[in-house]
This record gives C-alpha cells, sequence and structure tokens, in this order.
C-alpha cells in the first residue's frame, strides 16, 4: 500500500500534490487543514485526517484530534501537535505508551523531520508544511509504501506558494 503524507496546508492545496500523490492508495492529513482542502482531498484519494489547532471548529466536529488505526498490520497514530522524539508532549506521551503505534505522524512545527525513535520503537514522521501559512521557506510532502515494514520513502521539497495577500501599507 502506498501512502502520501501533508501537513500544515492552512487552506492552500498545492498542485504538487496531485503529481506527487497519483499512485497512492492513501492519504494522510496531520491537522490545519483549513477551509475546502480537505473537500478536495477526498475527491482525489481516500484520506485519514485529523484536527489541528488553526482548524475551524466545524472540522473538530469532523475529525478526531487524535486518529488511531492499522493499515497492513502496522499500528498507526496520526495528530496535529506531537513533538518530535525526546520532546513530546506530557499529554501525548501516554496515549503513545498504550497505542504503541509502529508509525507516528504529527504535523504542526512545519519542519520536515523522519526519524526512527527508538524509546517508544516507531517510525517518526512530521511531513513539514505544504501550505503557503507559515514561516517554512519550502513546502514538503511525503510518500512510502507500506509492505509489512514501511519503506521506499520519498520527499518532494518545492518552492513555497507566494502568498496572495496584498504587501503590507507602508
Amino acid at each position: 500500500m502506498k501512502i502520501g503524507v501533508l501537513s500544515d496546508t492552512h487552506g492552500t492545496l498545492p498542485p504538487q500534490v496531485y503529481t506527487f500523490f497519483k499512485d497512492v492508495d492513501e492519504i494522510w492529513h496531520a491537522g490545519d487543514i483549513g477551509s475546502g482542502v480537505l473537500e478536495e482531498l477526498r475527491a482525489f484519494k481516500p484520506v485519514r485526517a485529523v484536527w489541528g489547532n488553526c482548524d475551524s471548529f466545524s472540522l473538530h466536529y469532523e475529525l478526531d484530534e487524535r486518529a488511531f488505526f492499522v493499515v497492513d498490520g502496522l499500528r498507526v497514530l496520526m495528530t496535529h501537535i506531537g513533538g518530535y522524539p525526546g520532546h513530546y508532549p506530557y499529554e501525548l506521551r501516554r496515549s503513545l505508551e498504550m497505542a504503541k503505534p509502529d508509525i507516528f505522524v504529527c504535523g504542526h512545527s512545519h519542519i520536515l523531520k523522519v526519524m526512527y525513535d527508538s524509546e517508544y520503537d516507531f517510525l517518526h514522521i512530521n511531513p513539514g508544511a505544504a501550505g503557503r501559512q507559515g514561516f517554512h521557506k519550502v513546502s514538503t510532502l511525503v510518500r512510502f509504501t507500506i509492505d509489512g515494514v514501511p519503506k521506499d520513502l520519498e520527499i518532494m521539497e518545492f518552492e513555497k506558494i507566494a502568498s496572495s495577500a496584498p504587501p503590507p501599507r507602508q
């Protein structure tokens, strides 16, 4: 099974999503989705998603803050604010200990980070940010294959979409 992972679109779905994720079976969105993005993604591929701290209350009602699911025998835990190995929020540690995921996905930081967590024994994936809002200079997407284990992980980096907001007044 092929998986595409993104986060922090903040209402902007870059065209690179359609090319980089064209052959994936599912898309996982780790929050801060923004208006209209979830509907657009669902029209393209099956989607699993969690809400982020900047998402509207309507997405809070529709989605969970944390999602736990199993794909090809691997346990996956996904949330928006998740930290990184050695730096997980206190309230998340209990969920990690109970769920015992093989893959942990989060967003929020706008910083791409893929690494193995030896303390909890899982692959940590933060796909960075795909949208235009935020301090990041480069947008990123992640895709990989699950075949009993996660493998063949690939990253796409591309120039951040310029903001359509007018320049600030002088």
